[in-house]
């Protein structure tokens, strides 16, 4: 009996000792001056590109690995890139109207990593996550490259994301016929590159 807790006791004390002791997360904040999104919509007639700015993120790491982590896009920065003037000014007020992100009502867009899986080499990774676009969330997953250089970060993904989960149907073949070649496709890209550095 006695035996049983003494056994009892060492294990309490293993664990609370593991504990305080263990492995601790590091925080790395994603500085959004050093980052950037670019985005790619694809429709029949061609494509069209342009930045979204990021708002603020971190990333957490435990053990030297990637743990979690998330980012916000200010989505009232969107600007367009293969066009210039008047059209460009067009493109990125209908990006911003009701029709695709309402951002007057909708400002940021977010996503937050559920799981980090290591992937083959060192510094991939299978991202799955919860991305929210116009306050609907969907779990999205793609492949990153995340590395860490004594106090500083950096990752890179594409993503790709079906907007009409989002309820931004215009355009879509999905759910408007006859659309010819004013089709936009559902699917579109984002390419993240993120700088940042360690919290002390």
């Amino acid at each position: 009996m006695k035996n049983g807790k003494f056994l009892g006791l060492l294990c309490l004390v293993f664990v609370l000792v593991t504990f305080a002791f263990g492995p601790k997360a590091e925080t790395f904040t994603i500085v959004p001056t050093d980052s950037t999104v670019n985005w790619t919509g694809y429709k029949v007639t061609g494509k069209h590109t342009g930045t979204i700015a990021i708002k603020a993120g971190a990333l957490v790491f435990k053990d030297d690995l990637l743990e979690g982590g998330e980012f916000e896009m200010d989505m009232s920065s969107i600007t367009c890139t293969d066009l210039e003037g008047e059209y460009a000014g067009k493109l990125v007020g209908h990006l911003s109207s009701e029709d695709f992100f309402g951002v007057e009502k909708y400002p940021t867009a977010s996503f937050k990593i559920t799981r980090a899986i290591p992937y083959g080499e060192e510094g991939k990774y299978k991202i799955i996550g919860d991305m929210n676009i116009k306050d609907k969330k969907k779990e999205i997953k793609f492949l990153a490259d995340v590395n860490v250089v004594n106090t500083n970060v950096t990752a890179s993904a594409k993503v790709e994301i079906d907007r009409t989960d989002f309820d931004v149907r215009y355009g879509s073949g999905s759910f408007f016929d006859n659309l010819g070649d004013k089709t936009i496709y559902d699917e579109f890209e984002l390419v993240l590159d993120f700088k940042g550095t360690k919290m002390k």
